[in-house]
C-alpha cells in the first residue's frame, strides 16, 4: 500500500482535515434522535443496529490504521465515532423495551465483542504480518458498506408507512458527504480499501436519500374499524392525520346522531323520512403559525 504519513500529502491532509470535520457531523447527527428519545423516555420505532454496526465499523478502522501507521487522521476520526456510538447505544438500551434492549445487547455482545475478538485473534495467529493489513482492510470494506447500508432497514417500514419519520435523513446526507471526502483521502494515498469502502458508501448514501426524497411528503391515514354495525345510535370514529413532519395521527369520535338531528339541504326542514346517517373523512392541515383547517371528501351514507 506504501503507507505514508497525512502531513506528507498536501491533498490528504486538506481531504482529512474535512473528512473529520464532516465525520464529526456524521456522529453528532443523531444528537436531535437521542434528544427525542430521552424527553420521551421511549426509543419508538427508532432501531439500534446502524449504530452498532457504525460502532463495529469504528473500532475495526482504528485498529486498521494502527496496523498501517502513518494514518492519524483516519485514528482520530474513529476513535471519536467509537465513543460516540457507544454513548448512543447505552441510551439506546435504557429506555428500550424489553424485547429491543434484549436485542440489542445480544447482538452487541455477538458483533461488537465477540466478532471483533475473534477478528484480531486471527490476524495475529493466522495471518503472517505483511497480510494482516489487506486482510483486515477487505474486511472493513464489508463491514463499511453495512454501515452506510444500515439506515437501509427501515426502508421496508418507510414504504409500508408511506412516512420518513423514523428514517434519518441527516445521518443519510452526512455520510454521503463523507463518503465523498474520505474516496478522495483513500484515493490520494493510495489506499484501495478506503477509497473502495467509501466509494460505495457514498452510492448508498444516494439511494437512502432517493428514497427520503419519494417519501418525505407522503402520510397515510389509518383507520380504526369496528367490528359493531352501525345502528341508529353508533358512533362513529373519525381519524385525522396531521401533515406536519411529525405525521401523528389522532382519533376523534364523532358524536352520534339520529333521526331529528339531520337535516335537508334545500329547505332546512327535518327530514325524517331518512333513517340514513352519514359520514365523511376529515383531514386537517397544519401550518406553521399553528391554524389548523379541516377538509373533508364527500359524504357516504353508512
Amino acid at each position: 500500500m506504501g503507507a505514508v504519513a497525512d502531513s506528507q500529502h498536501p491533498w490528504a491532509f486538506a481531504f482529512g482535515i474535512l473528512g473529520n470535520l464532516i465525520s464529526i457531523m456524521v456522529y453528532l447527527a443523531p444528537v436531535p434522535t437521542f434528544y427525542r428519545i430521552y424527553i420521551g423516555k421511549s426509543t419508538e420505532s427508532f432501531q439500534s443496529v446502524p449504530y452498532l454496526v457504525e460502532l463495529f465499523s469504528s473500532t475495526l478502522w482504528v485498529y486498521y490504521a494502527i496496523l498501517k501507521q502513518n494514518a492519524v487522521l483516519f485514528i482520530t476520526i474513529n476513535t471519536f465515532g467509537s465513543v460516540m456510538e457507544t454513548l448512543y447505544i447505552a441510551m439506546y438500551i435504557v429506555y428500550a423495551t424489553n424485547a429491543s434492549r434484549k436485542f440489542t445487547i445480544k447482538l452487541f455482545g455477538f458483533m461488537n465483542l465477540g466478532l471483533f475478538s475473534l477478528i484480531i485473534v486471527l490476524l495475529h495467529y493466522v495471518f503472517h504480518t505483511q497480510y494482516r493489513v489487506p486482510v483486515l482492510g477487505w474486511i472493513n470494506i464489508a463491514i463499511n458498506v453495512c454501515s452506510f447500508a444500515a439506515p437501509l432497514t427501515i426502508v421496508a417500514q418507510v414504504i409500508r408507512t408511506k412516512s420518513v419519520e423514523f428514517m434519518p435523513f441527516s445521518l443519510s446526507f452526512f455520510l454521503t458527504l463523507s463518503g465523498v471526502l474520505w474516496f478522495a483521502y483513500g484515493l490520494v494515498v493510495k489506499d484501495i480499501f478506503i477509497a473502495i469502502s467509501y466509494g460505495l458508501g457514498f452510492v448508498l448514501g444516494l439511494l437512502q436519500m432517493l428514497f427520503y426524497a419519494i417519501y418525505r411528503n407522503r402520510n397515510e391515514v389509518i383507520v380504526d374499524k369496528e367490528k359493531t354495525p352501525p345502528g341508529p345510535n353508533h358512533v362513529t370514529n373519525a381519524v385525522i392525520l396531521s401533515t406536519i413532519a411529525t405525521s401523528e395521527v389522532h382519533s376523534v369520535d364523532a358524536k352520534s346522531c339520529d333521526d331529528n338531528d339531520v337535516e335537508d339541504g334545500k329547505d332546512g326542514n327535518k327530514d325524517s323520512d331518512s333513517n340514513e346517517h352519514k359520514c365523511m373523512e376529515l383531514g386537517v392541515n397544519m401550518d406553521a403559525s399553528g391554524d389548523v383547517q379541516l377538509k373533508s371528501n364527500e359524504p357516504c351514507a353508512v
